[in-house]
C-alpha cells in the first residue's frame, strides 16, 4: 500500500490525542494494560520510539533502535519530551524525501510511508493504554480507528513476527474500537 504524504496529519491528531491524555498524568509509577510497563515507562516507549523512528529515517539500523528503545527519554520533564519528541518526528517525516526511504526497522525494510503509518497506529493504541492506566476517557479518535481498520493489514504487511503482537478481531457486534483494541491484544 501506497501511504501519502497526508499520513503525516493522521499521526498529528494521533499525537495530540496521546498528549491530551498524557497532561493528566499524576501517578507515574501506576500499572498499565501493558503490563511490563508502568505508565512513565509507557511514555518513555511513545517518546523513545518517536525519536528512534527519526533516527531511522536518518539512516540509523535495527539494532540501534532496539539498543535505544529503553533508554530514558523522559528526564525531569515528561510532557516536555513528548512534546520534543513529536515536533521532530513530525519534522523529519514531513521532508519531501521521506515518503521515499528504506528503514531498517526492527521487523524488516519498510519505507517512509510504512514507517509512519506504523507509528501513528502504535501511538493511537498507546492512546488507549494510558488513557485506561490513568482513568482517563478512553474512547479513541474515530477517524483514527477507521483509518487503522480500513488499513491495518496494509501497516503491517510484509513485517516479520507480527502475528504475536495481534489478537483475535472479536465480536462482529462490538464496536469498531473494541475490534481494533481486540485485534492489537487489548
Amino acid at each position: 500500500m501506497d501511504f501519502d504524504e497526508k499520513l503525516i496529519d493522521l499521526y498529528v491528531l494521533a499525537s495530540a490525542e496521546f498528549e491530551r491524555r498524557l497532561r493528566h498524568v499524576w501517578d507515574w509509577a501506576a500499572p498499565t494494560p501493558c503490563t511490563e510497563w508502568d505508565v512513565r515507562q509507557l511514555v518513555n516507549h511513545v517518546v523513545r520510539g518517536n525519536l528512534n523512528y527519526v533516527a531511522l529515517l536518518d539512516g540509523g539500523t535495527a539494532a540501534e533502535f532496539l539498543r535505544w528503545r529503553e533508554v530514558d527519554a523522559l528526564g525531569d520533564d515528561q510532557v516536555g519530551a513528548y512534546e520534543r519528541s513529536v515536533r521532530e518526528f513530525e519534522a523529519a517525516f514531513r521532508s519531501p524525501a521521506a515518503m521515499r526511504r528504506t528503514l531498517d526497522y526492527p521487523l524488516g525494510k519498510v519505507g517512509g510511508g510504512q514507517a509512519l503509518a506504523i507509528r501513528t497506529t502504535d501511538t493511537v493504541i498507546h492512546t488507549w493504554d494510558l488513557a485506561r492506566a490513568i482513568g482517563a476517557d478512553e474512547t479513541l479518535n474515530a477517524d483514527l480507528v477507521d483509518w487503522i481498520d480500513e488499513n491495518l493489514d496494509a501497516i503491517y504487511q510484509g513485517l516479520e513476527g507480527m502475528d504475536r503482537f495481534f489478537g483475535t478481531s472479536g465480536r462482529a457486534e462490538a464496536s469498531k474500537q473494541d475490534r481494533l483494541l481486540r485485534r492489537m491484544g487489548r
